[in-house]
């Protein structure tokens, strides 16, 4: 008798505390960031994180509430690594109540999250993994994409790149990202010719073997060699391309797109080349970008960087939809609302492309200079990319 009524008494505790944590939640919008906050990654996610954070706060104008509820930010480590990223989102749906998600950092651990989503019906917005499959054959209903797509990368540096008597090897991580993005540039490159594809993992501390593969496969082609760099994560190839001298004893280029700050330290030695990337502080020009950099500079005293960009386009997407609905956070009504709508960002004006939820947006063609003022190589506007330049497959079959 004792025992059936102190299981009955946990029973209506537990309960009791459910339905306290439901009625303290009513007033919340809770989303949860999963991002690499440590791994070879962990430079991304810190970036994303200030970027979603300082993004909230500009598209509340400074309330961080949204008809009347509080936007609360719960941050989870995936650790780069997918099965803590699968784990971690499913816990946030269910065990913290969060009414959507923003994240991972890392393609490989993105890839493990989608079907989680579409198990708790709840939307997965990915910013910034970049693989194809991600809004191509692994894409469910409610996954959103902030972040540019292996694709939009390939368009993009394909201006560039894509010309007769051109010879290409490349360079690309071996996971999801590097394969995806190395499969989008042989879609774009029409005019080139791709010889030969080096994978080596993330976290790789030594490029010289498998730069010099690529140089025993471009140094006696005919035409304009180049090695061309799809990398993600720290150590970065750029140093020991540089201490190479590749173009000065073989003739072979370097080329490459966007990178964080630090990475592009490298590109310095490398004036002239030219590339794509889809954030610089320095050139998109709009309000919402004014606004994030000078933010910037006032918190950290430096500029805003790659990622920063894009995890403040994330909170623009999430505050523009919510904006829309009134703080309802029902999935299907959010899905309902997202899909064709257009939101402001730092990187101008993005829009989710209906079909596969990918957001459409401009990619900027530049060339480095090196310029005494700054420590990286500074990449200067050649001209604007607009999404419809680009004709982005959809590849979800939907």
């Amino acid at each position: 008798m004792f025992d059936t009524t102190r299981r009955l008494a946990v029973i209506a505790l537990a309960c009791t505390a459910t339905l306290g944590f439901a009625q303290a939640n009513k007033g919340e919008i809770r989303i949860a960031h999963i991002h690499s906050k440590t791994g070879p990654l962990e430079a991304y996610a810190k970036q994303t994180q200030a970027g979603l954070m300082m993004g909230l706060n500009y598209a509340t104008g400074g309330t961080m509430m949204v008809a009347g509820k509080k936007i609360v930010v719960i941050e989870k480590d995936d650790q780069g690594k997918p099965d803590v990223g699968k784990s971690l989102l499913a816990a946030a749906y269910a065990d913290d109540k969060v009414d959507l998600a923003i994240g991972p950092t890392a393609s490989p651990v993105a890839l493990a999250m989608l079907p989680v989503a579409e198990e708790y019906r709840k939307i997965l917005l990915v910013e910034p993994a970049v693989a194809d499959s991600i809004t191509g054959d692994k894409w469910n209903k409610y996954i959103f994409r902030t972040g540019r797509n292996s694709s939009q990368d390939a368009a993009a540096n394909a201006v560039a790149l894509d010309a007769p008597n051109n010879v290409i090897g490349v360079l690309a991580n071996d996971n999801a990202f590097g394969r995806d993005a190395v499969k989008a540039s042989k879609d774009f490159t029409k005019k080139a010719k791709i010889v030969h594809e080096e994978y080596l993992p993330v976290g790789t501390t030594d490029f010289t073997a498998g730069l010099l593969r690529l140089v025993d496969k471009l140094k006696d082609q005919p035409g304009n060699k180049y090695i061309s760099v799809v990398w993600s994560g720290a150590p970065t190839p750029f140093p020991k391309i540089a201490e190479m001298e590749l173009d000065k004893r073989y003739g072979i280029k370097l080329a490459t797109g966007g990178n964080i700050l630090p990475a592009m330290v490298a590109y310095k030695q490398f004036p002239g080349m030219e590339g794509a990337l889809y954030y610089y502080f320095g050139i998109p020009k709009n309000p919402v970008n004014d606004a994030m950099v000078a933010e910037h500079y006032r918190q950290f005293k430096q500029p805003p960087d790659f990622f920063t960009a894009g995890g403040f386009s994330a909170a623009m997407a999430v505050v523009t939809a919510l904006k829309k609905t009134n703080g309802d956070t029902n999935s299907e009504k959010l899905i309902q609302t997202m899909e064709g709508m257009s939101f402001e960002t730092p990187k101008g004006t993005m829009t989710f492309r209906k079909e596969d939820h990918q957001a459409m947006q401009s990619m900027y063609h530049f060339k480095i200079k090196a310029d005494p003022a700054f420590a990286w190589g500074v990449p200067e506007l050649v001209r604007e990319i607009k999404p419809e330049q680009m004709a982005i497959p959809i590849r979800n079959r939907r």
